[in-house]
């Protein structure tokens, strides 16, 4: 892909970032789970629990920004040297169907990353495949501390 920084052999850093995430108390709060995991493409996936609905009974659009966030945030974090950490700049969603149950998946894909600019897109999909929403984001490339 375009703009990755880091090597598709870079397997130790792959494996910190599998550890990043399921040692992260944020994404077992919110149910995440790391499906897969490559250089600058991530799948997260969420099992809809009655938590994660609004009152109508459907997955809660802010869950389903947050799932696209991740994978797609994820995903440039895996293109990223590792003396390197992003932030997201802006992030926009297209939701294009509802969401009652089930489990849903989010694939973020790494398109550019550049010395202080990152960009990716992502797909949010149902149990059956169907397109939940579409995202994309802009992520500030920093220095780790």
């Amino acid at each position: 892909m375009p703009g990755h920084a880091r090597s598709p052999g870079d397997q130790g850093a792959l494996e910190a970032l599998r550890r990043h995430v399921e040692e992260s108390a944020f994404h077992a709060w919110a149910g995440f789970e790391l499906v897969s995991v490559e250089v600058g493409v991530v799948e997260v996936a969420l099992e809809v629990a009655p938590h994660h609905l609004n009152p109508a009974g459907i997955l809660h659009g802010g869950m389903i920004a947050t799932l696209a966030d991740t994978a797609i945030g994820l995903a440039i974090r895996s293109a990223l040297p590792p003396d390197q950490t992003h932030r997201t700049a802006q992030l926009n969603v297209h939701f294009l169907s509802k969401v009652e149950g089930g489990r849903v998946r989010a694939l973020g894909r790494t398109v550019r990353v550049g010395g202080r600019m990152a960009y990716g897109e992502g797909d949010v999909v149902d149990e059956e495949g169907e397109l939940v929403a579409r995202a994309s984001g802009t992520f500030i490339v920093l220095p780790r501390a």
